[in-house]
């Protein structure tokens, strides 16, 4: 799964989800992309699911790009563990996605083909999201 190999500190703040994406936005690598319509977290977990998903719809042909990287530690403390006592281990880590975001580009199939393993792909995203091509 996706996570970083080296962070300057090991435990963040929650970041901010607010607003609309000002970069990544434009179809840069591929001829379609999936773009998100909402603001949410992304999970490693999630991210590698909908990889899974267009990889194996498309038979290993084509060339896939992953747009968002989960760069930011979400901590859990466990289930009967009394208040306070400081944070949390990492239990996993997440990427901010705001409306406008490019997920996912996909180069090297027709249409057809990129647009329903794109639409298989945001099946397991929790945010909606939209196909969208380069012309």
């Amino acid at each position: 799964m996706l996570m970083p190999k080296k962070t300057k500190y090991r435990k963040s703040h929650a970041p901010k989800r607010g607003g609309n994406a000002t970069r990544k936005t434009n179809v840069s690598f591929g001829s379609f992309g999936l773009q998100s319509q909402g603001a949410h977290w992304l999970t490693a977990r999630q991210i590698e699911a909908a990889r899974r998903v267009m990889t194996r719809f498309t038979k290993r042909g084509g060339k896939i790009w992953i747009r968002v990287f989960p760069h930011i530690p979400r901590t859990v403390k466990g289930g009967e563990i009394p208040m306070g006592k400081g944070k949390g281990a990492v239990d996993h880590y997440v990427a901010v996605v705001k409306p406008g975001t490019i997920l996912f580009e996909m180069d090297g199939v027709d249409k057809t083909m990129a647009k329903e393993a794109m639409e298989l792909a945001a099946y397991k995203l929790p945010v909606k999201c939209k196909f969208i091509s380069k012309e």
